[in-house]
């Protein structure tokens, strides 16, 4: 078997031609055919050597300029051009280009963020993979200031590529997926404990509970069967059974805000099914597009989001009638040849979570490095901001005082981008802007439970905001932490 994130590039050769042939053009699994001399395939190439090696990866921990090495090779083009390949992608897309600045919101935030920096490596074990929590507050001086707090990377059980974390209805204990794995890890919040290490079934991704019932529901990406969710007791107090969705390999799926329903993305059928918990049936399994691979839901449960990496789409699905209502097509305003692009582009997106109130959905683009803010009011893209290399996870917090953050993560760069989708309240998404940014390696005062020995704060994939505040859940915290938040924070759609 081979993992959905495995990486491979082979290329046939022809002796008899200068360079190494990459052929006259390339065809992707969404059916577009362009030259492989035009952008997008430059910029794919760019990708993977970027995502292969971990030294060309973006280390805010240093300040010198960001270097990307690529290999000093001839190729062979469209129309029989020889380039070579180092000075082509230097030319295109710059090298050793300057960092962005880190710096912090300037408004604090509730909670914590806790960040799968999943390729960090740690002493203890051969497995890489830490999950990382950081907070935004006030200091003795009223200055708002960042920190990472603690490390948790359970060298103890090996824990392996931890992809995607959910908590329970008090937020004392962390879920946590091994992607690379079969296991569900659970671990105390606020010590970082092991208390449990559950097997549940090939590559699980993406874990969520119910807001009725508190049980969890486990994505298995590696599985090929239809009953490829796993649902677990409150507490993960154990394996209770498989769920049929009708498809296997199941990703980043959402549940919704009275418990009732679950929506996965599948990844290698191209469709959604959305699942109704009362009935324990399948109420319909939806058209999406190439690798569906995330999916979010707005906070009335209305409407449906499913992202699909390969054709770099978003769905829009009815809920209610069951229907496909829009496609919302990320590479509108990009010319796949020239690399023109005329408004907000989004590239392989990933993650694209709704913000509890229903204002804004930010989307993480990871081949364009792009964040697009979609006003789930009309459906269409109205912002786009810069993100890092791997541009992946999204995750809304409270923002004190009111108002939400969306915290976005990259797997291969080491810092965490704070969004403000809605600056100034008035609930037109436009004017999103970049906040803070914030760097995810360990200092003075972080707590771990092994020493991190390589790849530092990097791999940033899934995230979770303690409290959790989305609609449906946000009503079920503990006083402790409804006390934080602000009457609209605590019910966000009355």
């Amino acid at each position: 078997k081979i993992h959905p994130y495995m990486f491979g590039a082979v290329i046939v050769d022809n002796p008899g031609t200068p360079g190494l042939d990459l052929g006259e053009s390339i065809t992707l699994v969404n059916g577009i055919t362009v030259p492989t001399s035009s952008d997008l395939a430059t910029r794919l190439l760019r990708t993977f050597f970027i995502a292969t090696h971990p030294a060309n990866w973006e280390d805010y921990s240093s300040s010198t300029p960001w270097h990307i090495t690529y290999p000093s090779v001839d190729v062979r083009i469209t129309g029989g051009a020889v380039a070579n390949l180092d000075a082509v992608l230097s030319a295109r897309y710059g090298n050793d280009l300057p960092k962005e600045a880190l710096f912090n919101p300037m408004t604090a935030a509730v909670g914590e963020v806790w960040v799968d920096t999943q390729f960090e490596k740690t002493g203890g074990k051969s497995k890489p993979g830490t999950a990382t929590a950081v907070t935004i507050e006030k200091d003795s001086n009223n200055v708002v200031v960042s920190k990472v707090t603690r490390k948790v990377a359970l060298p103890q059980i090996n824990m392996n590529n931890p992809h995607n974390m959910w908590t329970d209805r008090n937020q004392n204990l962390i879920y946590q997926t091994q992607w690379f794995d079969s296991k569900l890890t659970v671990f105390n919040r606020t010590t970082g404990a092991l208390l449990n290490n559950i097997s549940v079934g090939e590559s699980p991704s993406h874990v969520m509970t119910r807001v009725d019932t508190d049980q969890l529901h486990v994505a298995l990406n590696g599985s090929p069967n239809n009953d490829s969710v796993v649902e677990l007791a409150p507490m993960a107090n154990g394996v209770q059974r498989r769920i049929n969705v009708g498809r296997g390999a199941p990703h980043a799926h959402w549940m919704s805000h009275d418990g009732k329903k679950m929506v996965t993305p599948n990844a290698f059928s191209s469709d959604s099914t959305q699942y109704n918990f009362a009935s324990d049936s399948i109420d319909a399994i939806l058209p999406a597009g190439a690798l569906p691979i995330a999916t979010g839901m707005t906070p009335d449960s209305k409407k449906t989001y499913v992202a699909s990496l390969l054709n770099s789409t978003i769905t829009v699905i009815d809920t209610q009638a069951k229907v496909v209502i829009k496609t919302i097509n990320l590479l509108e305003n990009y010319n796949p040849i020239t690399g023109a692009v005329s408004g907000p582009v989004g590239a392989l997106p990933i993650q694209t979570p709704v913000a509890p109130n229903g204002k804004s959905m930010v989307t993480a683009n990871t081949l364009t490095a792009t964040i697009t803010v979609v006003d789930p009011v009309i459906d269409s893209v109205v912002a786009m901001l810069p993100c890092d290399p791997g541009c992946h996870g999204v995750q809304y917090g409270a923002k004190l005082g009111g108002g939400y953050y969306a915290y976005v993560s990259s797997k291969f760069s080491n810092s965490l981008i704070v969004v403000d989708a809605d600056p100034n309240n008035d609930g037109n998404p436009s004017d999103a802007a970049i906040v803070g940014r914030i760097l995810l390696t360990s200092a003075p005062g972080t707590v771990s439970d092994d020493a991190v020995t390589g790849n530092r704060g990097m791999g940033g994939q899934g995230l979770l905001t303690i409290p959790v505040v989305y609609n449906g859940w946000v009503q079920n915290l503990p006083d402790t932490w409804k006390n934080l938040l602000t009457p609209a924070q605590r019910n966000p759609i009355q």
